[in-house]
């Protein structure tokens, strides 16, 4: 893993993008501060077929279509019962 200035990645992007091509994951940094990350196509293909982008009801539908999802059947009197009915804790506004 080799870590980048903004300007040393303008200045040397041929021979970095040659370093992703191998493999080496090259962070770009901005101030000192991570910014970017330049990988290999072979390398953001692999990380992006297992984490498909989505929203969460497209998700939820994506789980409940996988013929290996279970749904979980729970009575609601069950559900209510694992609920504390304890009175809580103390709190005092200011402290």
């Amino acid at each position: 893993m080799s870590q980048v200035s903004v300007a040393e990645a303008k200045a040397q992007l041929t021979r970095l993008i040659q370093n992703a091509e191998k493999g080496e994951a090259v962070h770009i940094t901005r101030r000192g501060r991570p910014v970017a990350v330049l990988l290999s196509e072979e390398e953001y293909g692999r990380l992006a077929a297992g984490r498909p982008l989505q929203g969460f009801w497209e998700g939820i539908q994506a789980m409940r279509a996988d013929p290996e999802f279970q749904p979980v059947d729970f009575s609601l009197e069950e559900i209510a019962g694992w609920r504390d009915r304890g009175p809580g804790r103390d709190f005092a506004w200011g402290s």
